[in-house]
């Protein structure tokens, strides 16, 4: 596809990020100090949710491409295996003793095998993945929608917020955590991708299942996820600001 590519809001973000970084560098972290910055910045990023809502439908579709458009490499960006006994050993056994579980704000709770999410109906879906730190590339996923899975367990009016839990922990022991709302959740191109590019998911690449929010940016695609939980409130959930990279400093909204 050589047509020209409009700027879109995930290149704007990637670079405003990048050129966040570079302020920093030059001395203007001490505005992150200050009384007034952090929650300018919290204000301005709940404007841009609202303002970008407001401008394209809750359906708007993220670009799709086609298979011959995939990227030769896909970085495994990120933790590529998790040092968690416990998810060491679903891997040498193949994910076979593996479930999600998906709980919370839920009349119905449940869990999932991989083979089972496997027989539901799958969406497939060849998508741009873009980093904020400065790299893209084209896959194709295939997996669940969350939306089919939020159906079966039927959150309760309470709830407001999915939260995502992943096996793999930082240095300091940590687990990944990530979280959207019931737009993105119930959104088409929201699934939990079991597959890349016609085969299994790699464990490089999140395996048994990984979130693709494909209207966010790379840090929102959780890998690892082991548990879904429906809540009304973000705020007793690690740092209250929605995700592990929200909890150093990132945008919860990171949408085109």
């Amino acid at each position: 596809m050589n047509s020209p590519k409009p700027i879109d809001r995930r290149r704007f973000l990637s670079g405003a990020v990048q050129a966040a970084s570079l302020l920093a560098l030059a001395g203007c972290d001490s505005l992150s100090q200050s009384d007034w910055f952090p929650s300018l910045m919290g204000n301005t990023e709940k404007l841009t949710k609202k303002a970008q809502r407001a401008l394209s439908s809750k359906r708007a579709m993220a670009r799709e491409y086609t298979e011959a458009d995939r990227s030769v490499v896909f970085p495994a960006n990120g933790n590529s295996n998790p040092e968690n006994p416990d998810y060491q050993a679903m891997v040498t056994k193949g994910f076979a003793d593996w479930r999600l579980e998906i709980g919370g704000l839920v009349e119905k709770p449940a869990s999932f095998s991989l083979a089972e999410l496997r027989q539901m109906s799958s969406r497939t879906q060849t998508t741009r993945h873009d980093c904020v730190e400065g790299w893209s590339a084209i896959a194709t996923w295939t997996g669940v929608k969350l939306g089919d899975l939020l159906e079966h367990v039927q959150p309760k009016p309470e709830a407001r917020f999915i939260v995502f839990y992943c096996a793999d922990p930082d240095e300091d022991g940590q687990k990944y955590y990530e979280s959207v709302d019931f737009d993105e959740a119930y959104h088409p191109q929201t699934i939990l991708a079991y597959g890349m590019n016609g085969q299994a998911l790699p464990v490089a690449h999140g395996a048994p299942i990984r979130l693709r929010v494909e209207r966010q940016l790379g840090y929102k695609q959780a890998k690892y996820v082991m548990k879904i939980e429906a809540v009304e409130s973000l705020d007793a959930i690690g740092d209250g600001k929605g995700g592990y990279w929200e909890d150093q400093g990132y945008e919860w909204y990171a949408g085109i």
